[in-house]
């Protein structure tokens, strides 16, 4: 997640393991920290998705701390979202099939 506003640019990391029973925030971090996130996500091929809404509330989360219930709904959907686009599936499949 990345957030660019006038004074500087902001990123949280998630991780989501099988069995975990949510996902971790593990890293975050505004400025050099932000960009040095994002780099790192980009080099290592990892899907950087920017919503400023989540990502504020992703801020409030410690460092190795699952996300809270409140979260689920937001992150399931990008989560659900990723595992299509790694498998080749379709990203909408509104008509059922």
């Amino acid at each position: 997640m990345t957030k660019r506003n006038d004074r500087e640019r902001q990123a949280a990391a998630l991780s989501y393991t099988f069995g975990d029973y949510a996902p971790k925030v593990v890293a975050r971090g505004r400025g050099p920290s932000a960009d040095a996130i994002i780099s790192l996500a980009r080099e290592h091929g990892v899907y950087v998705h920017e919503s400023t809404e989540l990502l504020g509330l992703l801020m409030n989360v410690r460092q190795d701390q699952y996300i809270p219930p409140e979260l689920y709904r937001a992150v399931a959907e990008i989560l659900a979202w990723l595992y299509c686009l790694d498998e080749g599936m379709p990203g909408d499949d509104s008509d059922g099939q």
